[in-house]
Order: C-alpha cells, then structure tokens, then sequence
C-alpha cells in the first residue's frame, strides 16, 4: 500500500480514494472511502482498455451482471461507472491477505483449513454461476482470507478483456496460466466447468505451496494443463479424492459446485492458522494508518468557465437591492446542472426521506387502475396498494433484490430491470441503487408485465418529489443506521464488515457481530428484563449465544412508535453486555 502522489484525481465518482492497494495487468486497485463511511476497493482500469470501444462495451455488461452476485464468500460490488474518462469499478473492502499471500509468507494450510477454503469457493462460484457469470480468473491472488472465511474478487471482470492479441497480448487468452482449464488454455469455449478446473488447482496450492502444473516457460506451462497429469504430491488424501475430479482434461466429467459442497458436508466451526491471522491484524493496522494520512494539497484548478451577465442585468439587481428587496446575486457563475441531477430518485438519502405508502396512493397505474395503500405495520419503506380488482401491488425502497427464474433484465428509462418470478405466485420488478447495487426499489405484482408497469410508475413519482415522510425534530426516518455507531470497535472488537442489510438496518461483522434496525411497531411493552441505556429504559432479552435489546424512540403515530432494535451474538456468551453497550453508544448519537 502506498499513498497517491501529489495531483492524482482523489475521487471516482462519489468515493474518496485514500492509497494504493496495487497494479495488475488490468488496472490499478485503490482504497476508497464510500459516502457512509464504508471502505471499498477500487479498481480504476488502465488508459489502453480505457480508449477502446469494445472493451467498454463489454465491461459495462459484466459490471451489471457482477452488481447481482451477492454471496457470503464474495465481495460484492457496491457502484461502477463503465463511461467515466477512466472506467472504475468498486467492491465492498474485506481485510484480509490473498491466498497468494498467506501461503508464500507462512507456508501450505492444513487440512482443515483447506476443507474450509474449498466450501468457500464452490459456495461463492455457485452465486457467480447463478446469475450467468464465469470467473475466467480464479487464482491465489483473487482470493483473499479474512476473518470469517474466503472471499473471491474480481469475478466476471475478465471478460470484458477477452476479444484480441491488442488487448490481452495473448491471442485472445486471458487467465493465469498455472491456474486455467485446459479449454481456457486452447482458447475454446468456456463454461462454468472451466472455473471448477481453476478451484482443483487452488486447492492443490493451498495444501502444497505450488500449483499443479509446472514449467519453465508460459508455453510450457499451458501444455501442461492441456497435457500433463496433475502433480498431487502432498495433497492429504481427504483432499485428492475431490481434486483429481475437479481436475479433470474433460469439463463433463468435473463436479459442479453443488456437487462439491455436497461431498464436503457441513464444516465444523474453525478458523485459520494463527499466522494468517497476524497477516489479517498486520492489514488492518496498515489500513487504519492510511486512512489517518494527511491529504496533500490539490494541484490549482483550471480557471472555471465562466459566462458574463449583461451589465444591464447587474444594474437593474443592484436597483432591486436599493428598493429593499433580497436579491442573490452571482455576476459570474458557470453553468448549472441539469435538472436531472438535482435530485436522484434511487439515492439511499431520497429514499429514506420518502413515504412507501405515498408514492402510489391514488394514482392510476395501467392495467391495474388507482391504487389504495395499506400501510406495512412493521416497516417504514414497504408499502402493499389494492387495485381497482382487489388484487395486491407491493412497493419495497431499499430492500434486497434477488434475481430468480431465469427471465433477462429489461430496461426501463435507461435502466436495468431484474426480475425474481415464481412461477404462479407473483414476480418483482427491481432497479438496482447506484451507490448499494445490491439493494433496490421493486414492485411486486401478479405478472412481470404489471410489476415493471407499477416500477415505472413509482420511479416516476419519485423524479417528481413531494412524496416524503414528516420529518418532525427527534425522526429516525432520515438516518443512516451504519453512522448511529460511532466506534463500534470499540464495543464489538475489530470489525470486519459493515453491511447495510436495507435502508434502516446496518450489520457490523466481528468477533460480537450487531445488527441495528430502525422499525415501526405497535407500542406494547416487549417480553424480556427492563435494562437502563443511560436513561433511557429498554427492554433485553437473551437466547443462547445471542441478545435483543429493543426500545421506543418517539411516537410514530396513535398506535406506532419508532422502535430501536439491536441482535448482538457472540460464540461462548457475553452478548448482551455487548448489545447494552452497543445501545448505551448508540443512544447517544440519535436525536
């Protein structure tokens, strides 16, 4: 990691970049800062991709694609902007060393851990898989180890790179060569097979210090893979009975990801060896520094554009000053923004501002009629209308998407569409939110046909404003959950991952992991013990290795008020004291 030299751009798009995480042959992976605070990898591609049309094209494909995969053995990607001067893309953050890393500084991982490696690939190639993608790169340096298990970078990115010599440098291939499949190698149509091929290698790797195939040359290399047996010495025999499958010269005869954890079972509770955990805190150490080191002074800024008001225009302002009147008044100002970009309709900060159960009330929605709403008695950002049929439209700002039963996205004003339909049943219609891709606005209906209908109807409403909540003085409404704990470190220990799991709830991953939601509910008092939060009474209740603490925060309305709830769990007992503290921090910080 290294900070950025004097003059280079300190933001793509709307995220802060902090240092330099690394080079490869695509581009170039920065630390950057989200809006909210969350830590992101960067990757801003190099200028030779950059000027060619083709790779764009095929970029921005993948960038949709990849924004659907949403695994726990993933890092999922949060924004992309595909047609910036320099294409970028950003990931969620994990701490971690790659696997690459792990083994050259402390050698080949146990059994165990191995096992436990290969259920987090097969787990994050089945999500990739699922929404239509190939890795095409699967190799040590795209998997890194954290503290709860693998994660796999940079899936479907390759693809976009794939198309000719003057781009690869390779004749069209692209991969690792000690880590592809032989069909990969012999440039011949690839199937998700060819990332199980990759899996068997990393497994051999990881077990042994060095891949299965060898050479003194990249040509030789790639006739190995095509060619040779694989080099199993070392692997412990629990481990070869699923590689020599995975390893197979024939992708028909090679297990599917299901296949694989299905062989493995159930994975006992573990982690790595001690000193891929010393490589895990040596990072973090290393990313709070960065985050801490002084930014330099900008480079001057080119003069501004500027358009020159008549000076019959400035007299008549300075007049109207002179009758009394309040004038604001720019004699040069440069020009202003469409009015487009005044008020994004999919930005978390427009939606938490907007009221569910106005955005459809008595409007017409084609083939459905006006709609009546019937508020959700739980959730601030659901809402379910009636039709003119008495059939049901939902309406759900912010929440998960999930994409099933194989329909393709649509557009719809210049957006992608995905869909989930179950057969029979209903179907939902989603626009993926900029900053969180894997969150949405979705329209749920009988049909795809009406649930687009009703998405459109609903994004419109929500360009044209007025539709917000109330926001009286001590709301909960507009927040953003992730930013009500100040130094969760603090409490939950180091935190490896903070999620923002739907509008008004925030996750924080560590050794006590804490989940936060902002909710509406009847007010009865809750079952449990009465706890004190520093003068505000609360209630807790305790199960196992977990813990609730719950309170009201202000009355919502007759009947609801806005109700805090936090779940803390912590492996061996001890969460609720983490969840009292986490309750005593965040009373502090809410209005």
């Amino acid at each position: 990691m290294k900070p950025l030299a004097a003059g280079e751009p300190r933001v793509a798009g709307r995220y802060r970049l902090v240092a330099e995480l690394g080079e490869g042959g695509m581009g170039r992976v920065l630390l950057g800062v989200a809006p909210d605070g969350r830590l992101a990898a960067v990757k801003q591609v190099h200028a030779e991709f950059a000027r060619d049309p083709h790779f764009r094209g095929r970029f921005r494909q993948e960038v949709v694609a990849s924004q659907r995969v949403s695994g726990a053995f993933t890092a999922a990607v949060m924004d992309a902007d595909p047609d910036a001067e320099t294409p970028w893309l950003a990931s969620v953050f994990v701490t971690g060393p790659s696997l690459k890393e792990a083994v050259e500084a402390t050698g080949p991982l146990p059994a165990e851990a191995v096992r436990r490696l290969a259920v987090g690939l097969a787990s994050a190639l089945l999500e990739i898989h699922r929404v239509g993608l190939i890795h095409r790169d699967l190799k040590p340096g795209n998997v890194l180890l954290t503290g709860d298990g693998p994660r796999v970078i940079d899936f479907g990115i390759a693809r976009a790179t794939e198309g000719g010599a003057e781009l690869t440098g390779t004749g069209g291939i692209v991969g690792s060569p000690a880590f592809m499949s032989p069909e990969q190698a012999e440039s011949r149509p690839l199937t998700p097979a060819s990332d199980v091929f990759s899996l068997g290698g990393l497994l051999v790797m990881a077990a042994t210090g060095r891949g299965p195939f060898t050479g003194a040359t990249t040509a030789q290399v790639l006739y190995s893979v095509v060619h040779a047996v694989p080099d199993l010495t070392g692997v412990p025999p629990e481990l070869r009975a699923l590689v020599e499958p995975c390893l197979a010269k024939d992708p028909a005869r090679r297990p599917s990801p299901r296949q694989i954890l299905d062989f493995l079972g159930a994975v006992p509770p573990g982690t790595w060896p001690p000193p891929v955990h010393r490589l895990i805190d040596a990072q973090d150490s290393a990313i709070r520094a960065a985050l801490a080191w002084p930014v330099p002074e900008p480079l001057p800024a080119p003069p501004r554009r500027r358009r020159w008001v008549p000076v019959v225009a400035v007299l008549a302002a300075v007049a109207a000053l002179a009758a009394g009147s309040l004038v604001a008044l720019q004699v040069f100002r440069a020009d202003p923004p469409p009015p487009s970009q005044h008020l994004d309709p999919v930005s978390l900060e427009t939606l938490r501002r907007t009221d569910p159960c106005q955005v459809l009330d008595g409007v017409p929605v084609a083939d459905a009629g006006k709609l009546r709403a019937e508020p959700d008695p739980m959730y601030f950002d659901r809402c379910e209308y009636e039709t003119r049929s008495g059939a049901k439209i939902g309406v759900k700002l912010g929440e998960r998407i999930y994409v099933e039963g194989g329909r393709p996205a649509e557009d719809l004003d210049g957006r992608p569409v995905l869909f989930s339909e179950i057969s029979g049943s209903t179907c939902d219609a989603s626009v993926q939110l900029p900053a969180q891709p894997e969150l949405g606005v979705t329209a749920l209906a009988k049909t795809c046909a009406l649930a687009k209908t009703a998405l459109g109807t609903v994004l419109q409403r929500l360009r044209d404003g007025g539709i917000g909540y109330a926001l009286p003085p001590g709301t909960l409404l507009a927040l953003d959950p992730c930013q009500a704990l100040e130094k969760p470190e603090a409490v939950l220990g180091p935190v490896r991952q903070v999620t923002l799991n739907r509008l008004r709830e925030c996750e924080w991953t560590a050794t006590t992991s804490l989940r936060l939601t902002f909710e509406k509910l009847t007010v009865v008092p809750e079952e449990g013990s009465p706890v004190d939060l520093g003068g505000v009474p609360a209630t807790r209740r305790e199960t196992g290795d977990s813990c609730t603490v719950t309170w009201n925060h202000r009355q919502f309305d007759a009947k609801q008020a806005e109700h805090v709830r936090l779940f803390a769990t912590k492996p061996g007992g001890g969460a609720c004291d983490a969840a009292v503290a986490a309750g005593k921090a965040v009373v502090g910080k809410l209005p």
